[in-house]
């Protein structure tokens, strides 16, 4: 079994940040295995199903992102999930040209409060994660100020052909492991 985390922010005001592309990836996955996302349990809005013939657990972090290992904690010791093969984080990452994927098995945070909070309440490093390029912060932008603005239109298209692809990473990450997904999805667009 698989639990799947996209890291994001609860609340209108936070809907179409780029913070949120984890939730978005999330939802366009939740879409293709026909899951919904709305059992409210271990701080977090979960959604169990079969996707591909993998059972999965999706599921949203509602502790706001600096908070997300808490939600993660619960997830993983409740259903006994091998954190280094079942867990698979999605987030945003500021490092990455807008709409490009980068999938890592284990490694730091890079100074991203979710993972760095999940690592925290985990003791490791050594989780599946997907990483959601939303492009670098301008020069004068407070970082929170960008990480929590919204896509202009042109990036909101590409961003959800993203969360797309983003999908079909997951699912190839559970049909052929993350080395196979690695190099079909680590390319630079």
């Amino acid at each position: 079994m698989y639990l799947i985390v996209g890291l994001g922010n609860p609340g209108r005001e936070y809907e179409n940040t780029r913070h949120n592309i984890g939730f978005w990836t999330l939802d366009k996955l939740a879409e293709a295995g026909g899951i919904d996302v709305l059992e409210k349990k271990h701080k977090a809005l979960i959604g169990k199903g079969v996707i591909d013939g993998q059972k999965v657990i999706l599921a949203k972090p509602q502790t706001y992102m600096n908070l997300s290992g808490e939600s993660v904690q619960e997830l993983t010791s409740y259903y006994k999930i091998d954190e280094t093969s079942e867990l698979i984080v999605i987030s945003d990452d500021i490092n990455l040209p807008p709409g490009q994927l980068r999938i890592r098995k284990k490694g730091s945070a890079g100074g991203h409060n979710g993972l760095k909070n999940i690592i925290l309440c985990l003791g490791h490093d050594g989780f599946i994660r997907l990483k959601m390029g939303v492009g670098e912060k301008p020069a004068g932008y407070d970082l929170k100020d960008y990480v929590l603005g919204r896509f202009t239109a042109d990036e909101k298209k590409l961003m959800e052909d993203a969360a797309k692809r983003g999908a079909d990473a997951i699912r190839l990450i559970m049909a052929q492991g993350p080395d196979a997904a690695m190099n079909e999805y680590n390319k630079k667009i």
